[in-house]
């Protein structure tokens, strides 16, 4: 007699489906039903994950909120200029760079050799990059990186106001 290849499973949600498990090896099928049956239905279940996709998108926006005004405070506090293109790439240019940069300051000041000096020398190099696209590419480097990438940032990543305040 050959192990059934057909299911008939009672979900949590209460629906009662047909699983057709001939692709799973015959002596998994009757755990994998098992472990079905401790779920909800293919449909419940990506009713409520859809559901639960606004309260996803909430978090996110109060997320980049509180980064965008932490990063508006930082760089209100060190006296950044503010950062240049287009519209849609400001706030994240300007988040990318409070970012790096406070991390870059850490790694280097706080817990690396650097003294107050050497990093005053950087903060005006960061300064003059402007283009909130080169922050965004940016964004995944390593902040011990930074002094090497702020020197082969290019003219076209550098404002074209006065650098000195």
């Amino acid at each position: 007699m050959a192990v059934r290849k057909s299911w008939n499973v009672v979900h949590t949600c209460g629906h009662s489906v047909d699983h057709d498990l001939s692709n799973r090896p015959a002596d998994k099928r009757a755990g994998f039903a098992r472990w079905l049956a401790g779920k909800d239905c293919t449909d419940c279940w990506k009713a409520a994950r859809d559901g639960d996709s606004a309260s996803k998108e909430d978090w996110l926006a109060a997320k980049r909120a509180e980064e965008q005004q932490a990063a508006a405070a930082w760089t209100q506090q060190f006296q950044m200029p503010p950062l240049e293109g287009p519209a849609k790439a400001l706030g994240w240019g300007e988040r990318s760079r409070h970012q790096l940069v406070t991390t870059a300051y850490t790694a280097l000041v706080a817990e690396g050799s650097w003294d107050e000096a050497d990093w005053a020398e950087l903060e005006e190099k960061i300064r003059t990059v402007t283009r909130a696209g080169w922050w965004i590419d940016q964004r995944d480097a390593e902040a011990l990186d930074l002094p090497e990438l702020l020197d082969a940032a290019t003219d076209d990543d550098r404002g074209t106001e006065n650098p000195f305040r």
